[in-house]
């Protein structure tokens, strides 16, 4: 699809360029000078056509670009020898559960973490005010 699309943006950047150009001509026939043919309102839309189509032309030649590149890594993928990719699949699966989280077994629960006293306080925010007082009896 990349080629016809490509295609169709040449001849968009043909007509374009070819009504700037009966466009510059008429202008030039009339007597008008350079600044002023760069201001007129068709001039300037036919410019951004042509600078729309050039754009789009630049990113499919990226596209392609980008297609082959990716092409010739699947091709040096394919003729690496087999042996080399798996032996280093093999020592990763091996390592991955001694690293990982230990597994639970079925019907043990973890310790829960100490409630905080009630108020919200921990148990330090409570003594530490009692620890400063003296005791008058």
């Amino acid at each position: 699809m990349g080629l016809k699309r490509k295609q169709m943006q040449m001849r968009q950047k043909a007509y374009f360029e070819q009504k700037l150009q009966n466009r510059l001509s008429f202008l030039s026939g009339k007597g008008i000078e350079a600044p002023k043919i760069n201001k007129d309102p068709l001039v300037r839309k036919l410019q951004a056509n042509i600078r729309g189509v050039n754009h789009r032309l630049r990113l499919i030649a990226d596209n392609e670009k980008r297609t082959e590149e990716m092409a010739k890594i699947k091709a040096e993928r394919a003729a690496a020898p087999p042996k080399e990719q798996e032996g280093g699949k093999v020592e990763k699966s091996k390592k991955a559960p001694a690293e990982g989280k230990e597994k639970k077994i079925k019907g043990e629960k973890k310790a829960a973490p100490p409630k905080a006293q009630e108020g919200g306080k921990s148990q330090k925010a409570a003594e530490a005010p009692e620890e400063g007082k003296t005791k008058l009896k």
